[in-house]
């Protein structure tokens, strides 16, 4: 996964400017008010507690987390949001999955569009780009922090393939472990019940092959994923950039 990786994404967050921040918890209130749509309880909806435990390592406040799950099950009144998913071809052709949540789909669709035109990327039709991903678990491990056992690279990677996983790759010195979509859950469980803290756990759209671009175009690209992400209806930004 390029352009966006996840692990870039947490780290970005946690080092953020206050108004960056506020833009950050207002993307995660709408995610956690979808996810609360499948009821309220953490315990008994999983897609809940995952977006919850993301809300917590971005330290959102506690009442903003609470109004989020009252707006998704309907005990607060809120703005009717749904998710979208856009296919589009970024500056030298890379394939850009862009993932959002909004309250007017039509204005979300009119923005993405300027923001590609503006750079060198276009919108197109469903299924265009999203046959070369695969939507997986990706789960976040930075190494400090860790005990000694996971702090050596060879002891977390022996437990990632103990659990099952289905790949991994190190980044930026954290790794990011992929799983099946429904094995996510007890895999990050798994994990944590060995002490391993996990930094993140979420479905994102891997690459099934990444495609090499020169520096410039790697700038262009950068830019167009910033410019995107800086939209309050994007929540994920996903291509087959190779970094």
């Amino acid at each position: 996964m390029s352009g966006h990786s996840h692990a870039k994404k947490i780290k970005r967050a946690k080092e953020a400017t206050d108004q960056k921040r506020g833009q950050i918890f207002s993307k995660m209130a709408r995610v956690i008010s979808i996810a609360a749509k499948g009821g309220g309880d953490p315990t008994f909806n999983s897609s809940l507690r995952v977006e919850l435990d993301k809300a917590k390592e971005l330290n959102m406040p506690t009442e903003n987390i609470e109004r989020a799950i009252k707006r998704g099950t309907g005990e607060l009144a809120g703005e009717k949001l749904e998710e979208v998913l856009f296919e589009a071809y970024g500056p030298a052709g890379i394939a850009v999955i862009i993932e959002g949540i909004t309250d007017n789909k039509n204005r979300t669709l009119s923005e993405i569009k300027q923001i590609l035109n503006q750079n060198s990327g276009k919108l197109v039709g469903e299924g265009a780009v999203k046959w070369m991903f695969e939507k997986k678990g990706c789960i976040v491990i930075d190494l400090n922090g860790q005990n000694e056992e996971f702090k050596n690279k060879e002891n977390m990677e022996m437990a990632a393939i103990e659990l099952g996983a289905q790949d991994f790759l190190w980044r930026d010195g954290m790794m990011e472990i992929y799983t099946k979509i429904e094995d996510m859950d007890k895999a990050t469980k798994n994990l944590e019940s060995r002490g391993i803290k996990t930094e993140s756990s979420s479905l994102d759209w891997i690459a099934k092959e990444d495609v090499p671009a020169g520096e410039k175009d790697k700038e262009a690209c950068q830019k167009l994923f910033d410019a995107l992400d800086e939209n309050e209806d994007i929540q994920g930004v996903y291509s087959n950039l190779k970094d």
